[in-house]
Order: C-alpha cells, then sequence, then structure tokens
C-alpha cells in the first residue's frame, strides 16, 4: 500500500516554482505561482519583505510574556536600527491576514522509526498543528531524511495536508539532513509574497548534509522566511542515559538560531500538553502584527547583510516603552522581528 511506504521520493515539483505556461489550470490557486493574478485569495495589502527595492518592509510581532500578541501601540513608539544608525519610518500599520506557512517535518528513521516515541510525538505535532489552521490559511507539507519529499503544495485545502501526513508511516533513510532541508525551502519560500513562515518540527540533529551549519545559516538569513522551530525529544533525552548530550544542547542552539535570525521563535516542550499553547503562540504572531516600511539610508548596493533591530521607545524621553496592562501593572514583553536582510548588488 502506498501509505505504508512512507513519503513519496518525487521531488519533481517544487513548492514555490511556479508552473510552466499552457498547463492545466488547479482548481484553488496556490502562493507557489508567482504571479499576482494567480493568488485573487491573498489579500493586496498583505506586506511583504524586498531588499531589492528601496523602501524595505518587515512585519513586527509584539508579544506579552505569555505570548498575546499587545495591540494599540502607536507609530510613534517604534525605533528601527539597520547596522545601528536610526532609520526613518515611512508607512505603519497593523495588519492581520491568512498565514502561509510550510510545515517542515523530520522523518527519520534514525529517531522516528515506526512505534516509537518520537515517532508518535512528531505525527502528534503535526495533526495538532494542521488542526489550528484556519480556512483560509494555505500549508504545505514537507517530510526531510536524507532529502526532501514534498507531500504536499500549497493548499487551503486540509483534506489535502491530512492526505499528506498520512504518508508519514514508516521512515526511509537514518540520516537527518536538517541544513539542507531548511535552506532549500527557504529558497523556495522566499519567492512567495505575503505573509509566511516555516514551521520546522525537527529533533535539530544534522547528520550529512551538503551545506555547514555556516552556510545553511547565511541561506536561511538570505531567505529570511521567519522560522518557527519545535524541537522534538525534549522528555526522552531525559529519561535515557547520556539523552542531554552536547549533540543535543548544540541542536537545540542551532534551531534557536535560526528562528531569532529570521524573526521567528523557538519552542522545546517536554509535555503534549505545551503543544496548544505554542501553536496559538505562532498563530497569534503571524496573524497579528505591525507593519513597518523604511528607506534604508545605506543606499549602497554591495549585497552585504544589514543587521536590523526594532526597539519600542517613549518618543519624549527615548527610554525603553513601558507597557502596562488594565490594572496598571508592567508588562514584560518581547519584540519578534527578522534580525536583516541582504542588500541588493549592483547589475553589471
Amino acid at each position: 500500500m502506498a501509505q505504508d511506504s512512507g513519503p513519496a521520493k518525487d521531488v519533481d515539483q517544487t513548492v514555490a516554482k511556479p508552473r510552466k505556461p499552457g498547463g492545466e489550470p488547479e482548481e484553488v490557486p496556490i502562493p507557489s505561482k508567482l504571479s499576482k493574478k494567480a493568488q485573487p485569495d491573498i489579500p493586496e495589502n498583505v506586506p511583504s519583505f524586498k531588499s531589492d527595492v528601496n523602501l524595505v518592509s518587515l512585519d513586527v510581532a509584539v508579544l506579552d510574556n505569555h505570548g498575546h500578541f499587545i495591540p494599540n501601540i502607536p507609530r510613534g513608539s517604534f525605533r528601527v536600527m539597520e547596522d545601528n544608525v536610526p532609520q526613518q519610518v515611512k508607512s505603519f500599520g497593523k495588519s492581520q491576514a491568512p498565514m502561509t506557512v510550510c510545515l517542515l517535518v523530520e522523518f527519520s528513521a534514525k529517531f522516528q522509526w515506526y512505534g516509537s516515541m518520537t515517532w508518535y510525538q512528531t505525527l502528534t505535532a503535526a495533526y495538532g498543528f494542521v488542526q489550528t489552521l484556519k480556512a483560509d490559511d494555505y500549508v504545505a507539507v514537507i517530510a526531510y531524511d536524507m532529502r526532501e519529499d514534498i507531500l504536499s503544495d500549497f493548499t487551503v485545502d486540509k483534506r489535502q495536508t491530512y492526505e499528506a501526513l498520512q504518508r508519514l508511516r514508516i521512515p526511509g533513510f537514518s540520516e537527518a539532513n536538517l541544513f539542507d532541508a531548511l535552506s532549500d525551502t527557504e529558497d523556495r519560500m522566499s519567492k512567495i509574497e505575503g505573509r509566511k513562515a516555516i514551521i520546522l518540527l525537527s529533533s535539530g540533529v544534522d547528520t550529512f548534509s551538503k551545506l555547514t551549519y555556516d552556510k545553511a545559516r547565511k541561506a536561511i538569513q538570505d531567505g529570511g522566511v521567519p522560522v518557527y522551530a519545535i524541537g522534538l525529544m525534549q522528555a526522552l533525552r531525559i529519561m535515557r542515559p547520556g539523552g542531554d548530550s552536547i549533540g543535543f544542547l548544540q541542536a537545540d542552539n542551532q534551531m534557536t538560531t535560526f528562528a531569532k535570525e529570521t524573526g521567528g521563535m523557538a519552542f522545546f516542550p517536554r509535555f503534549y500538553g505545551e503543544f496548544p499553547t505554542i501553536f496559538g503562540t505562532i498563530s497569534d504572531s503571524l496573524r497579528n502584527q505591525y507593519s513597518i516600511g523604511y528607506e534604508p539610508a545605506n543606499k549602497a548596493r554591495d549585497g552585504k547583510f544589514r543587521k536590523i533591530k526594532v526597539e519600542l521607545v517613549n518618543p519624549a524621553t527615548n527610554e525603553p516603552l513601558r507597557v502596562v496592562d488594565e490594572k496598571g501593572k508592567p508588562i514584560k514583553y518581547q519584540i519578534i522581528a527578522k534580525a536583516g536582510y541582504t542588500a541588493p548588488r549592483e547589475v553589471e
């Protein structure tokens, strides 16, 4: 049976590559087509981040210590720094939009052999996340071991998504090439306009990638698609001897870095009961964001990486903004935004 043979190995169709002209039309347009005419369901005012134009656009989420979006922060309280130089904000607004996400799932015989605790946790997390999606959210599913297998392209039809997850039965190889899989997915997703993110379900361990960690990190920075990483096997590591080894700690640090530098978040749950809260935080962060646009003061087209830092300040005192709740008590908050972008190069 096809369902029992593990993820299919046909990768002729990429997730974000536009289809060839003259092909059969899709019943439901998917955002992997780059033409705006092929994306009527995506709002025109959804902000996108472009490094090849004068105006830099970025989405910023401000969350309290419970992971809830903090609304009604005025424009003047946002300060954007590029390479430690203050930038003049040209546009500002709050937006809420459907999500376009790729569910990137590690499914390797190294950890996820059939019937194992990690196999069960992987499926629980994957199915649980899909159940939180709304009707107008686009989602694609990619599984990876030695290479990536595109189980389903972007669709709003959740039946197709569940059919893709049903193929996660028996893993094929004992390799887990995280760096290659995440870099390739970033590249595909970078071609999609609008609000987007990669949901990574992974142990964080990389075994045999062609890319080194540094090269993968650079590619992921250049892609600029937020990574929301969920680390698997957290409780299992504690239960088995040597489980919380330096290799797993390094894996967690790698996923934390990938998430932080792309404006995403990293989670390391030990209990199944943590999944609903994690998925709610991801949804809140992606759907409710402040859209900020600025024209970089640095006009050089040198292809260098520009660091971005977003701060909340009191414009009257230039001190960090104090946010309080309904009772006047201060709220601890975190600002979620990507760490930077790569400037374009001059065309010779």
